[in-house]
């Protein structure tokens, strides 16, 4: 057989997170092959979500060319389903028992036949990928079909889809259609490519209980301008949602003899905590690492509640606590432990076994002489980036002493940074008490994934709870008993009803709140018709929710277990894979091919706790560098300017009020002192602006909008958006738009960051590097701001009064407010709103 013409590539990445997907090409139409359809539709339903991604392809070419087909899903998604359409024939994907597909890749291999075992991952996603040869002027259809449970955190469910095709697409369009029985409570959009062209191929329509965004861009809509080819699609477009809550017991919703159960009250009081951190200081945590530990530490401490008892543990070779037990969060605690956490220095080996041996002692000693509050939550958060290497090194023994001391008390979460660390071994010492394992990726990112960590399980709400069912009513159900449950979290139970004809399923919950016990009761009719419309779900849908939350308890039961009830476990697993056709750690997809095609495939699903690093730096792309950007010839304009006039005039980064309506018009404010400074205070926009200013320039501007609940945190290299207490980091020209209720967040490729909004202020970011690196601060449509604005800024927009101009050419002038008298000068600056060069105009000049 001829050896095929050179590959050309493309990619559909899918990101639903949690749906999470990649679609991404690398051949253009000017290569031969040409994605002329791409088309991705999701369908979620009691936030079990099923998505189909149809690529369509043909080879215009007068050669064979190998195409590869690539989707990266996300770490919890399954495929259920896949298959190649060429010259009418379908060639489908075949799910088959690990050693099984592991046996015929081999025998492949022994034949001397091509081969190739897909199995990578990457931060969020694991990588399905498949060549195949296309004759020419061939067409070929693409078709995945996988399924996930979406996860509530932090107060959301997300979606995200991650759009690269890397060529235009004479049809694209992406449908998700959401049906939540509860209500759809909230629904915001994101995207990191979108432009105003691009928006108008979005819509979104929403009512009670559905919800349907589609993305349909033309041609003209993808191109970045009118003479280039090339795709403007690149980058991130998210949906977030969240259903009504009630905290009566929750949902119950049932289709065709299976059913789910849905519980996340949010109006309980948060019980009190007691913490405990224990953080490596070994050796390899040195340089960035400890850097970002430190500085997410410090912000953990601060958002302690006063009712909240902790205590620091740091250990290399040996463990040391920063104090002899527990101490309250008050703030002179407080400030106390963020002074020694900012002096946490990486040196010397790793000794994980005493430090938590000392950490469970604390919590012992405290319990007995009862210095903690009573109804109070006992946590220990671990984080470590390596294995142990001193005083107890065996990880079983380890386990084993952690398990035994700890004896079902106290939760233990653990939290591996980098890929160094035996993650299998902090996800067992988590499981076996009570807690669950996190990654934290080394990246500019990392304090945040660590804040972002702690969120979840800062607000404690229940203990021990436990869903009860007719056992009459119900055969077989999932997990039914929670450790705890946290604020912004949820728990899901779902169950086989039994055939005996019943008209009510009835549900009770019973949990323990802060120095009480409570009880929550809850029903559904059986005959409900909530799923009959197949628009938005497909027949049988909650059964295959129900095998798929099985099979994930089941292999995450399997890291604790051993011996009998590891097999037991595995099996089970494994025939509820093979009966509904997922993807899992225990099976592999087999890809069949026309005859001819030596290549022999089979796709796998990695774990966590697998070879993930070299399987990650295969995938992570390479960082843009500033050669490979276009340059705006606007801004680049704007800063010579900038350069010149701050030459010239020694001062940086003049600040520009409008003030319509008084004596001055626009006020130029150049600010002289230096230190935090609140610059825009309003009630009545529920506005609050500060700043750090310092050599001429803000170094910081933070943004504390109340509603939407939103605080922005920017410097000259980043910037941190936190939403309902969760982060999301951005670099500067990385575009976005983001849509909130009364809301719009966007950013161009050249740094412009703006809120805007009907009826409000609108507020832009836009980081300098000339003659310093810093951040100019824009204000518009001040005409909202209310007769309450405060601040150093905000105080102009109370009532002015001026005097006459005076002086020979009437540059001077001198006015009041609230008292205070100003003098200003008439002096020539530049003015920059975006999208222009810069203007230079004549502006009443104060210092401050």
């Amino acid at each position: 057989m001829k050896s095929p013409a050179p590959a050309h590539m493309w990619s559909i990445v899918l990101v639903l997170p949690s749906l999470l997907a990649v679609l991404q090409t690398t051949t253009a139409k000017k290569n031969g092959i040409d994605i002329y359809s791409l088309t991705v539709d999701s369908q979620v339903s009691s936030r079990f979500a099923h998505t189909v991604v149809t690529s369509r392809v043909v080879n215009r070419a007068n050669s064979a060319q190998e195409a590869t087909f690539q989707i990266e899903l996300p770490r919890k998604a399954f495929i259920t389903n896949f298959s190649m359409v060429i010259d009418g024939v379908t060639y489908p994907g075949i799910v088959q028992d690990k050693a099984a597909a592991q046996e015929q890749y081999s025998a492949a291999v022994r034949r001397g036949e091509s081969a190739g075992l897909v199995k990578t991952a990457g931060r969020q996603t694991e990588k399905f990928e498949v060549s195949v040869t296309v004759a020419p002027n061939a067409k070929i259809t693409f078709e995945l079909v996988y399924q996930e449970l979406l996860r509530r955190r932090l107060g959301t469910y997300e979606l995200l889809l991650k759009v690269k095709p890397q060529q235009l697409v004479k049809h694209l369009q992406m449908d998700i259609h959401i049906f939540e029985p509860q209500g759809i409570r909230l629904l915001e959009t994101e995207s990191t490519f979108m432009t105003q062209e691009l928006a108008d191929a979005l819509t979104t329509s929403q009512n009670k209980t559905k919800a349907h965004i589609r993305f349909k861009p033309t041609l003209s809509q993808q191109q970045k301008s009118q003479n280039e080819q090339d795709t403007v699609l690149d980058g991130d477009f998210i949906v977030r949602y969240d259903v009504e809550q009630s905290d009566s017991g929750g949902s119950i919703q049932i289709e065709n003899g299976y059913f789910v159960h849905h519980f996340a009250p949010e109006s309980l009081p948060t019980m009190p905590k007691n913490v405990i951190f224990v953080i490596d200081k070994s050796g390899s945590m040195s340089g960035r690492k400890i850097q970002q530990t430190r500085e997410a530490l410090i912000k953990i401490l601060n958002d302690l509640s006063p009712k909240d008892h902790f205590n620091l543990i740091v250990f290399d070779w040996k463990a040391t606590q920063w104090t002899q037990s527990l101490m309250e969060a008050s703030e002179e605690n407080l400030k106390r432990a963020t002074e020694y956490a900012s002096k946490i220095h990486a040196h010397g080996g790793t000794n994980i076994n005493d430090a938590m041996l000392l950490a469970v002692k604390m919590l012992d000693s405290s319990n007995q002489a009862e210095l903690l509050p009573k109804g109070s939550v006992s946590l220990i958060i671990l984080l470590t980036d390596g294995e142990p290497t001193e005083g107890e090194t065996n990880p079983a023994n380890i386990q084993r002493n952690v398990q035994e001391a700890i004896n079902n008390q106290y939760s233990l979460f653990c939290l591996g940074f980098g890929f160094d660390v035996h993650y299998s071994f902090l996800e067992k010492l988590a499981q076996d008490n009570g807690g669950l394992a996190r990654r934290i990726y080394e990246d500019s990112d990392s304090a945040l994934q660590l804040q972002d960590f702690y969120h979840e399980v800062a607000n404690p709400l229940l203990l021990s709870v436990a869903f009860e069912y007719p056992s009459d009513a119900v055969e077989v159900v999932t997990q039914d008993n929670f450790r705890h449950h946290f604020k912004g979290s949820e728990m899901v139970v779902a169950g086989k009803l039994q055939d005996q004809g019943l008209d009510v399923l009835s549900a009770k919950i019973s949990g323990q709140m802060h120095k009480q016990n409570i009880t929550f009761q809850t029903e559904a009719s059986i005959a409900q018709k909530d799923f009959q419309s197949p628009k938005y779900i497909f027949h049988n849908f909650m059964e295959r929710l129900w095998a798929l939350l099985t099979i994930h308890q089941q292999l995450e039961q399997m890291v604790s277990a051993s011996g009998d009830e590891l097999k037991a476990l595995e099996s089970q697993a494994l025939n509820l894979s093979l009966k509904y056709n997922f993807v899992t750690p225990l099976t592999h997809m087999v890809v069949t091919k026309p005859e001819g095609q030596e290549q022999f495939q089979v796709a796998g699903k990695p774990v966590e706790a697998g070879e993930w690093k070299l399987l990650c730096l295969m995938t992570k792309p390479l960082p843009s560098t500033d050669s490979q950007r276009p340059r705006e010839p606007h801004l680049i304009s704007l800063r010579k300017k900038l350069r010149t006039s701050l030459s010239a005039h020694f001062q940086a980064f003049p600040i520009i009020l409008p003030l319509p309506g008084s004596c001055v018009g626009q006020l130029c404010v150049d600010i002289q002192s230096r230190g935090t400074m609140k610059l825009f205070e309003d009630p009545g926009q529920g506005l609050l602006v500060a700043g750090d200013y310092e050599k001429g320039g803000f170094s910081r501007i933070k943004v504390n909008i109340q509603e939407p609940h939103l605080h922005i945190y920017a410097t000259p290299e980043r910037l941190v958006v936190t939403r309902d207490r969760k982060n999301s980091e951005y670099k500067w020209k990385q575009t976005l738009f983001f849509v909130l209720p009364g809301l719009k967040i966007t950013m161009d490729k050249m740094g412009l960051f703006r809120l805007s909004g009907p009826d409000r202020v609108n507020i832009a970011l836009v980081p300098m590097d000339e003659p310093q690196k810093g951040l100019m601060l824009l204000v518009d449509d001040t005409q909202h701001f209310s007769n309450r604005t405060d601040g150093e800024l905000g105080r102009f927009y109370q009532d002015i009064i001026c005097d006459p101009p005076v002086g020979s050419d009437d540059t001077i002038r001198t006015f009041r407010v609230q008292g205070t008298q100003y003098s200003t000068t008439k002096q020539l600056k530049l003015k920059y709103q975006g999208g222009s060069n810069g203007t230079d105009i004549s502006c009443w000049t104060v210092k401050i």
